[in-house]
């Protein structure tokens, strides 16, 4: 994802990658060492993104939207806004009550 990031430029298409991951703790630029009471032996990895402690793992899936949001001319706040949104909506397809929190980005 890293070498995608650095190798574009403004004429690479967008991407959206469906992954699931080998369990490994991803630290955001918020997280502290101390969070991280017991890792055993799943790996800890430093990541350019905001937030803290974030756990992935086998059955797990994630989305990564990999845009240009200049292009786009989205501002990362409207994109978390609009990524809230969209989940909420889907969950609801689903008759699962979910919401965003203002102070805690995420659903």
């Amino acid at each position: 994802m890293q070498r995608f990031t650095d190798e574009r430029d403004q004429n690479t298409q967008d991407e959206i990658w469906l992954v699931e991951h080998p369990p490994v703790f991803t630290q955001g630029q918020a997280g502290k060492a101390e969070h991280i009471l017991m890792p055993g032996d799943i790996p800890v990895v430093q990541v350019d993104r905001g937030g803290q402690v974030t756990y992935h793992g086998p059955g797990q899936q994630v989305i990564y939207l990999l845009l240009n949001i200049k292009r786009r001319k989205l501002g990362v706040r409207h994109l978390v806004t609009a990524m809230e949104n969209a989940v909420v909506g889907l969950l609801a397809n689903y008759e699962i009550t979910a919401y965003p929190k203002p102070d805690a980005p995420g659903v």
